[in-house]
């Protein structure tokens, strides 16, 4: 693995190196194992996301070694320098027309893609749906037994080479449209309500205290959490801008598959 990531560094310094067998080979190894599941660009550490830069510089490093090429599905035309995934029923994975992910993404098994998108760089755990018009950007870490609700937005992140993806852990559920982007990072069992935003400047204000708690980047487990807004002086006057506010917990003692939905209609949220 060490000679593997020297390759890499040395190619991503020097990009001479890049007609060279050697470096080729390795970067080809490098988008072969995360497509397998086998390598991933973030992946938790002593209970700490950890983001492994060079694996992110090597999925970087694959377009420029890649031609384009016209890709036939049917009678679908694609023209682009990227295979799209392959052997989804080896895999057990259902994808439904028009479903779509690159080479070099993940999908364990019992994954579900309905007419959606998955990048290159991207993994995705058990049992997730990735439902209707969702996407999942290069390099987003998706959990076990998520929903991605129609149209949810996850944003995807190759460069800078330091930021960290978008991280959603296990048992989360995303409503309708709602976005996050930036390296947001939401801990086990987060409901986000239907057009939920959150990026890296989003304020998340936990709001079920007496004294509101202010959070940026991070959702903390467990967490219901819907749109909101607040005040913010401007030269031209006084406006609300977006917010997130966190207006409950789920209960650990709902069945998590039924407390998905209920964790909303409890606080009278839309899913």
């Amino acid at each position: 693995m060490q000679d593997l990531k020297k390759l890499i560094e040395d190619a991503w310094d020097d990009r001479k190196l890049l007609n060279y067998t050697e470096y080729i080979t390795a970067i080809d190894t490098v988008i072969e194992r995360l497509d397998k599941g086998t390598l991933r660009v973030a992946e938790l550490i002593d209970g700490r996301w950890h983001t492994n830069e060079w694996i992110k510089k090597a999925v970087i490093l694959y377009f420029p070694i890649r031609s384009m090429e016209e890709i036939t599905v049917g009678p679908f035309v694609f023209h682009d320098k990227m295979k799209l995934k392959t052997d989804y029923k080896k895999a057990g994975v259902r994808v439904v027309p028009h479903g779509l992910a690159r080479y070099g993404a993940h999908l364990e098994a019992g994954v579900i893609m309905m007419p959606s998108y998955v990048n290159i760089g991207a993994y995705v755990g058990e049992g997730t749906m990735v439902d209707t018009w969702a996407t999942v950007g290069s390099c987003a870490q998706i959990g076990k037994h998520c929903h991605l609700s129609g149209g949810v937005g996850i944003g995807g992140v190759l460069e800078p080479v330091q930021a960290s993806p978008v991280i959603i852990e296990d048992n989360c559920f995303l409503g309708s449209r709602a976005i996050v982007v930036e390296g947001v990072h939401l801990e086990q069992e987060v409901v986000l309500g239907a057009n939920v935003v959150l990026t890296a400047s989003t304020k998340i204000i936990d709001v079920t205290h007496e004294t509101p708690i202010e959070y940026k980047g991070i959702v903390p487990a467990r967490s219901v959490v819907i749109p909101g807004s607040y005040a913010k002086q401007f030269p031209g006057g006084e406006y609300h801008v977006p917010c997130a506010l966190i207006i409950g917990k789920r209960k650990e003692s709902t069945d998590k598959k039924t407390s998905l939905n209920n964790a909303l209609r409890e606080n009278n949220v839309a899913v």
